[in-house]
């Protein structure tokens, strides 16, 4: 449908930072660090010890105590992010409208603290012992199936499970649902909670995480000389995606306007980019391609920044090959560097903070940032946040198995 144009109406975080939008942004402008010791588990004789865990979290400021034991954290976390998000929109879903609300929410992994549960009771107590909410507490999909049925939201509903892509995809996907016409408002993000005995493990097998369990808040270190691998985190990120004109009539407050999306195939290796960082050179250009956008119209990027060496190399030579001689005029930070790695979750709480970082002309750190990487030479707003006129910003989000997802997001202006 020509014409249609798309808005942010609405916010919701949950993160290692705290619950709730403004106390993540706060800590994020302060370069707070929400990397401590893993409490949810014994982890002593895990090779990794550290984690972005959310702390202070009560689902039951959420979610009805009846309803708990039917979903997984994950499917916690994403129903409060929702909340925060509706609330903060003034959104309201009713009669007709309620069938042109859409819901769709990504997870890299979904319950796997259910499953690893259950496969216990499984071997200490059989079979008949299992719980019947383990499949529907379990599922990916289950999250954005749980949100429709608490808000009566009938519109397109799905999931996306495009590992650390996954968030993004799923706002990604959204924006463009509502510009072809087949909804109106789209409640969309990511949600995730692999702190989990197995997930660690999983992750540490693969020598991807870092192993500085003595000084945790120091332990994530996006595009630094001394990095030793991501920090595993969890949270959610949720969206409230709206086409313009519905947001007006109804006088909603606008952060940003989704102006661009692109995806992409490394076609590469199971986790690791190419070195020339071409799958994320190409979603980048496609996102500002279909946004009609040149390079040198955009003053921020919010990077995947993994604190990969591979990763980290590989995205600031995408960065470099899309911008040219423009590249080091670009700043690029990482949230990773105070929250850890949100894996499914990652893309909607980078894409929330790329809003932010428009709504209020000012870009996060990079934290722990001492000690340059010369492979790594742009701007990655060092240690302390930066005002900064923006126009127009992009998020990236990269994920095992080669998926890629860029977000152009826009200073709204009528």
């Amino acid at each position: 449908m020509e014409g249609r144009r798309v808005v942010i109406t609405g916010i919701g975080l949950i993160s290692p930072l705290g619950v709730g939008t403004e106390e993540n942004w706060k800590g994020m402008l302060s370069g707070k660090s929400g990397i401590g010791p893993i409490t949810r588990f014994d982890a002593t004789d895990y090779p990794v010890r550290i984690a972005g865990e959310v702390r202070g979290f009560d689902p039951l400021e959420f979610i009805e105590k009846r309803e708990l034991r039917k979903m997984d954290l994950f499917s916690q976390y994403a129903l409060a992010a929702t909340e925060l998000a509706i609330r903060d929109a003034e959104l309201k879903i009713e009669g007709v409208d309620a069938e042109r609300i859409g819901v769709l929410v990504g997870s890299g992994i979904g319950g796997i603290l259910f499953l690893e549960w259950q496969h216990s009771v499984l071997l200490e107590k059989g079979p008949r012992k299992i719980s019947p909410f383990f499949i529907p507490g379990l599922i990916v999909n289950m999250a954005a199936g749980l949100i429709s049925m608490k808000y009566g939201a009938k519109g397109p509903n799905s999931a996306t499970c495009t590992a650390c892509s996954s968030g993004a995809h799923a706002i990604g996907d959204s924006y463009e649902i509502i510009l072809r016409g087949d909804a109106d408002v789209m409640i969309a993000g990511g949600t995730e909670e692999a702190v989990a005995p197995l997930a660690v493990a999983g992750f540490a097998s693969m020598r991807a995480l870092s192993t500085r369990n003595e000084e945790p808040t120091k332990a994530s270190r996006p595009f630094e000389k001394d990095r030793d691998g991501f920090v595993i985190g969890e949270g959610a990120g949720i969206l409230i995606l709206e086409e313009l004109s519905y947001a007006l009539k109804r006088n909603a407050k606008i952060y940003a306007e989704v102006v661009g999306y692109g995806m992409s195939a490394d076609a590469y290796h199971i986790s690791a980019p190419p070195e020339d960082g071409d799958g994320a050179y190409r979603a980048m250009k496609m996102a500002l391609d279909k946004a009609k956008v040149s390079p040198e119209e955009v003053s921020y990027i919010n990077a995947h920044g993994t604190a990969t060496l591979a990763g980290d190399v590989a995205e600031t030579v995408a960065i470099k090959r899309l911008f040219g001689d423009q590249a080091r005029r670009v700043a690029v930070s990482s949230t990773k560097s105070m929250i850890g790695h949100l894996l499914g979750a990652a893309g909607g709480v980078e894409a929330a903070a790329t809003v932010l970082s428009i709504r209020d002309q000012k870009v996060h750190p990079t934290i722990n940032y001492d000690t340059p990487d010369p492979a790594c030479d742009l701007d990655y707003v060092p240690n302390k946040s930066r005002e900064l006129s923006i126009d127009y910003a992009i998020s990236n989000s990269f994920g095992f198995g080669g998926t890629n997802a860029c977000l152009v997001f826009k200073r709204y202006e009528e």
